[in-house]
């Protein structure tokens, strides 16, 4: 039986493949349960710093939720998808969102539906140039489900986000970069290694103080600044009680690099 989320080791970090080339690695229920038990070995496993999610081929990152598979569940009432469906869609896109290392989105072709809302749910995200990004779920006669409506108004602003959830229209990787959907844009040949060498820049600093970085942004965004400020603050009282912080100190004091341990 074929791996519906194939996993490769790059040196530090784990690659996560959708593995459905053939529907454009739609999101069948299976996939997302197989890509939430990899989700949670990568974060079990100490020695895997940075989490890359992709797609298998060169047509798409994902063409969104398997439409296929979840219409019975529509037809049956709007209870039953509402948990089958977009319960386990935003479980998922949330656990992408407050997953304890970095998640690189490398957008391999089209990101729509719920690929566009993984993108949106990654710590960081690069795309091929040939990449193009879409929230059709308006032509099914219904809002994006996996999060859509409520991240992407906070990555690009509120009419950029109501232009792409009401028309349906895609848009280009460098139109993505723009905005700030992605980091950046990089051919097609270059992209696992420039996410490999994004993450590499990650992984040289303390893991403990990289986890910190990641929850106090994700838990501060959408909070006025000063339960913002008192989250950025207990984040601080966690990564200062470690060894990296002494370390990282008495590396700077002393003009020397920091050898970090993650404790």
């Amino acid at each position: 039986m074929t791996d519906l989320i194939e996993a490769e080791r790059h040196g530090q970090h784990m690659l996560l493949v959708l593995n459905r080339p053939e529907k454009l690695n739609a999101l069948s229920y299976p996939l997302i349960d197989a890509l939430m038990a990899r989700l949670d070995a990568a974060e079990d496993d100490d020695s895997v710093r940075c989490v890359i999610l992709t797609g298998k081929g060169t047509r798409a990152f994902s063409a969104g939720a398997d439409i296929a598979g979840f219409a019975p569940d529509l037809e049956a009432s709007p209870e039953q998808a509402l948990r089958r469906f977009l319960m386990r869609g935003q479980a998922l896109t949330r656990r992408i969102e407050t997953f304890p290392k970095p998640v690189i989105a490398a957008i391999n072709g089209l990101a729509f539906g719920g690929g566009c809302e993984m993108t949106e749910a990654c710590s960081l995200a690069v795309a091929a140039e040939h990449a193009t990004f879409a929230k059709p779920e308006i032509r099914l006669g219904f809002p994006p489900t996996f999060g859509g409506t409520q991240r992407l108004p906070r990555h690009v602003g509120r009419k950029r986000a109501n232009e792409m959830i009401l028309t349906g229209d895609a848009i280009s990787a460098a139109e993505a970069e723009r905005i700030g959907l992605v980091n950046r844009v990089v051919s097609a040949g270059t992209l696992l290694r420039a996410c490999l060498d994004l993450a590499d820049r990650i992984a040289r600093h303390s893991p403990i103080a990289v986890t910190a970085c990641l929850r106090a942004v994700t838990r501060g965004i959408n909070v006025p600044v000063d339960e913002g400020l008192a989250i950025e603050a207990m984040q601080f009282r966690v990564a200062a009680a470690s060894a990296d912080a002494r370390e990282g100190t008495r590396a700077f004091l002393e003009k020397r690099e920091p050898v970090f341990t993650g404790r």
